[in-house]
């Protein structure tokens, strides 16, 4: 301290404290040797507390008011320095400010996940976030037990110990409450004054601190068990499969049909996914039970019907027309087998005189 801090000391000697930090606790009042005057002014604002401590020794607490110290009002204090008929000269001891208002946007957060047992997924692990306020209740406990001989106590010197207190708490309720991970959302605010409860009662008699307000902000699953939770939603929108093959595969014929550069290509791709759409309607127990009730229809024209068996699966009955229209796109292998009534077995489709290349002719002679 220079020497006008001294010389202000002397004359004038007011003791107060003008907050203007947002996250300060516990602040002590500077002075000279701790010297205080007989008839010294002090001057507690709202949302602070007054705390005098003398050689170590917590001493007298005031409330938000404007006081003239003496005798009468310091009177732990005047017992512990032996004023018996009052004092008439200064006297030392240190003055702490703490402040009671409530310190908001403070955060928390589960620095490892929570393992858990859920019914839906089996062992998951889950993370949690969240804000809660913080609130300085009983002085005597915060100066013994948190702050000690500092002069600015922040903030940030207790954030670690909450967040160890509320993450520790946070999978106590979690695991007792055995709650479906699907319907945590719904509880976040039972869970968030259980949570706050169950903090508060564990600071307030041991550091003289309070939580008015605790908030779960989210409570997360892994990403893996997010992507699989998204895909089994879509899969539920879709609903029939079978139906929806069906729409997907009517959308592209659509647009095969529209694209008529495709070609050949295009013919096949047509005609393979017309396969596929036949077959599915043909197995669907819809059809099966409507075509009880009736009659077969006719063999198509155009040669017969016929089977294809390629890769040790059969697919049919196709016309020959569409046999030939599916080698030539490509859907049918040259190397596959083809069968139809009246064949004694499977024969391979380029040796059946009705799927092979003609053979032209030789040339005629030259003139």
């Amino acid at each position: 301290m220079g020497f006008f801090d001294k010389l202000r000391a002397e004359l004038i000697d007011i003791i107060e404290w003008i907050d203007d930090s947002r996250h300060t606790i516990v602040w002590r009042f500077p002075r000279y040797n701790n010297q205080i005057k007989h008839g010294a002014q002090l001057i507690v604002r709202p949302g602070q507390m007054a705390v005098f401590v003398h050689r170590g020794e917590l001493a007298d607490v005031f409330e938000p008011g404007h006081y003239k110290l003496t005798t009468d009002n310091l009177p732990i204090l005047s017992t512990l320095q032996g004023w018996k008929y009052g004092f008439d000269s200064p006297f030392k001891s240190e003055v702490y400010f703490v402040s009671t208002r409530q310190i908001t946007d403070l955060k928390w957060g589960t620095p490892n996940p929570i393992m858990m047992r859920d019914a839906d997924f089996g062992p998951i692990r889950l993370r949690a976030f969240g804000t809660y306020v913080l609130k300085a209740t009983e002085p005597r406990a915060l100066l013994k037990e948190l702050v000690g001989t500092d002069g600015d106590f922040q903030t940030d010197e207790v954030t670690e110990l909450m967040r160890s207190m509320i993450s520790t708490s946070l999978a106590d309720i979690l695991g007792e409450s055995n709650i479906a991970a699907l319907d945590l959302a719904g509880k976040y605010r039972d869970l968030s004054e259980q949570l706050r409860a169950h903090v508060a009662e564990r600071i307030d008699d041991e550091y003289g601190l309070d939580i008015p307000q605790l908030f779960i902000v989210n409570i997360s699953l892994p990403e893996e068990v997010e992507k699989a939770i998204d895909t089994r939603s879509s899969m539920g929108v879709i609903g029939d499969m079978g139906r929806y093959q069906q729409f997907q595969m009517g959308k592209a014929m659509l647009a095969a049909a529209d694209n008529p550069s495709g070609g050949g290509a295009a013919e096949g791709m047509g005609l393979g996914m017309g396969f596929a759409m036949a077959n599915q309607m043909v197995n669907a127990p819809g059809f099966q039970g409507q075509a009880g009730g009736m009659s077969a229809p006719p063999p198509p024209p155009g040669g017969g019907v016929w089977h294809v068996s390629s890769n040790g699966s059969s697919e049919g009955p196709y016309t020959a027309q569409q046999i030939m229209q599916g080698l030539a796109a490509g859907q049918v292998p040259a190397n596959a087998y083809a069968w139809t009534q009246g064949m004694p077995a499977w024969s391979p489709i380029n040796e059946i005189p009705q799927f092979s290349a003609p053979t032209p002719p030789p040339p005629p002679p030259a003139n």
